[in-house]
């Protein structure tokens, strides 16, 4: 049976052409809301209404897939606006089976890029027919008609049917919210955009009166009603105070529960109602024990839906208890066991995360699908006041045939024509394999499949070898065997001998040995990594040193070396930049780095 007042639309694409640019968009023309209200949900001038999260505003992307609902007319459309970055990609595989069509957008310069293949290579496993919007059409560099025949190369490469094949266009900018079916056809508004949904966007089927069966698709929490499922009915109704079968995707076993409240969305907030119906978005408070791919079904007819499959992680990463001398000093010194607690949390809703005990007791190794996946769980932990010690990043090797394989990347990389040589050598250096290069106007395009290992640290020094000008996107590829050691990092580190404040006495001395990380009257301890040997060897030094004090009058007295400014990391940074035998100290105020083993002889022993 159709549901011909409902519409379930996800949008997808590569991480910054436009999704929850256009979603905002979409809001401001539904009619539901006024100017003033947005605003103020927008969260400042350069803020999107749909990144609710601290994370998202501030790094400009999204993390977390989110629902909104908005009514054409009579029909109600359920919104989901997904994550465009390769590391929350199990968002996206889940989160399209929510959904009947799908927006696949694609900025009108850049073209499809990695992730735009891995979406829409997700959203014909579930069998949705696209409907591709080239936006960013205002851009000065667009080449609308070049990117609609890559678009389509594209869908042939995937193996799209002759249906998905033959895809409706449309042409808008999701900042200045028009869009056209016509580039001939000035844009006005986002009205094509709609009646594409009416008419492109094929209706939920589903037999409300056959039994209840909702898959759980997310989780939320809330302080006053505890966990909520959030799911789609695919058959039957859903009704408050509800006893219902609970079938568990990891093990098959069932549970009984009562479900507490119906919750629908309506436009950016959600609504109680009596009951829901097959096809329909919904949440449901009252059953704390479902997880992500669990089914909830009629309480004598359990019978699970077909459970999500979600792509393995690629890199490992150990958590540890942070055992600093400085630990407790501005943040939450966690426990093995809170710590323990609080990665178990971060498995109920994470779900391409994987968690297991390490060699000590008070530490985890923790997998996931990149260093950004990682990274943002670290920073949610960091910013919930508490403190913890982070390895080296490793990737993930598999035995097949008995040879030792390892995860590679597509790595997409623009940079002017002038910088393409460096980009050649730096890549090429790890491992990579150059497979397409072209020049568009002054900028060169450049793929290569490099191994997950080569990209840690790599761009950082992009940066630095086209002067920031390299744009740089890779999305995971496949398991390949494993090749020969990639160099680490080339120079030493200079490690501090004592515990207090860096003097800048100190400091003027050693400063012609590297680049340091702290400035005068900033506390470190022993075994911190204070700064950069200029050699390929680490030197200990001692970096809280005092200038003696005596009666006489030096010559020299007067004379004054200025200091450079400290090298500051941001998390991402310290973790492409430490070795095996380093960890990053992680507090809400401070990342610092740091050996393993703190005292020197400790060191020397375990190198023998």
């Amino acid at each position: 049976m159709e549901r011909k007042d409902l519409r379930n639309v996800a949008i997808i694409a590569h991480v910054d052409h436009g999704k929850t640019t256009l979603v905002d968009q979409m809001l401001r023309q539904s009619g539901l809301f006024r100017n003033e209200e947005l605003d103020k949900l927008q969260g400042g001038q350069h803020g999107l209404i749909m990144d609710s999260n601290d994370q998202e505003r501030e790094r400009g992307i999204t993390i977390l897939a989110k629902n909104c609902a908005i009514r054409l007319g009579d029909l109600k459309v359920n919104l989901i606006d997904t994550p465009g970055h390769a590391d929350f990609g199990g968002e996206v595989e889940r989160i399209l089976r929510m959904a009947d069509g799908v927006f696949l957008l694609v900025d009108a310069a850049e073209g499809p890029l990695p992730q735009t293949r891995f979406v829409l290579k997700k959203a014909f496993a579930c069998g949705l027919k696209p409907i591709v919007i080239i936006n960013k059409i205002d851009r000065p560099d667009s080449r609308v008609d070049e990117v609609h025949s890559m678009v389509f190369d594209l869908f042939i490469d995937l193996g799209a049917t002759d249906e998905q094949a033959n895809f409706p266009v449309i042409y808008a900018s999701g900042r200045a919210g028009i869009a056209t079916t016509d580039m001939k056809v000035p844009a006005v508004d986002l009205k094509p955009l709609f009646d594409a949904i009416l008419e492109k966007v094929p209706p939920p089927f589903g037999d409300p009166n056959a039994p209840l069966q909702m898959q759980v698709m997310a989780l939320s929490y809330s302080d006053f009603v505890g966990k909520i499922a959030i799911g789609r009915v695919f058959g039957g109704k859903i009704r408050r105070n509800q006893k219902v079968s609970v079938v568990k995707q990891k093990d098959g076993s069932v549970f009984q529960d009562t479900v507490v409240q119906v919750l629908e969305f309506d436009r950016l907030s959600r609504k109680e109602v009596e009951e829901m119906e097959a096809g329909d978005i919904c949440c449901i408070v009252g059953i704390d024990d479902a997880d992500i791919g669990d089914t909830i079904c009629e309480i004598d007819k359990p019978k699970a839906l077909p459970p999500l499959t979600i792509d393995e992680p690629t890199l490992d990463m150990v958590f540890r208890v942070n055992d600093s001398p400085f630990v407790g000093q501005c943040g939450k010194p966690i426990t093995s066991r809170e710590l323990r607690d609080r990665l178990e949390k971060e498995l109920q809703h994470n779900v391409a995360l994987r968690v297991r005990p390490g060699d000590r007791e008070s530490e985890f190794v923790v997998s996931g699908r990149g260093l950004l996946h990682l990274g943002v769980l670290i920073e949610t932990i960091r910013r919930e006041g508490c403190e913890l010690a982070v390895g080296k990043p490793r990737v993930i090797t598999r035995q097949i045939n008995g040879e030792t394989h390892e995860p590679y990347e597509f790595l997409v990389i623009e940079v002017p024509s002038d910088h393409s040589s460096s980009v050649m050598r730096l890549v090429l250096e790890r491992q990579g394999e150059c497979v397409k290069m072209e020049n568009h106007g002054s900028a060169t395009h450049i793929d290569f499949y490099i191994p997950a290992r080569g990209l840690i640290g790599l761009r950082t020094k992009m940066l630095s070898a086209t002067q920031g000008l390299a744009i740089m996107h890779h999305n995971y590829a496949d398991y390949r065997p494993a090749k020969s050691a990639i160099d680490g990092r080339s120079a030493g580190v200079l490690i501090s001998t004592e515990t207090s404040k860096a003097t800048g006495y100190a400091i003027e001395a050693i400063q012609e040995r590297g680049d340091l990380f702290v400035g005068p009257m900033e506390p470190v301890y022993e075994g911190q990594i204070i700064g950069e040997h200029c050699r390929d060897n680490d030197l200990t030094v001692n970096v809280t040193r005092e200038k003696k004090l005596t009666n006489m009058r030096a010559s020299g007295a007067e004379k004054n070396t200025p200091l450079k400014p400290p090298r500051e990391f941001s998390l991402e940074m310290a973790l492409e930049y430490i070795e095996e035998d380093e960890l990053v100290e992680i507090t809400p105020k401070q990342i610092r780095m740091r050996k393993l083993y703190l005292r020197e002889n400790e060191r020397k022993k375990m190198s023998r």
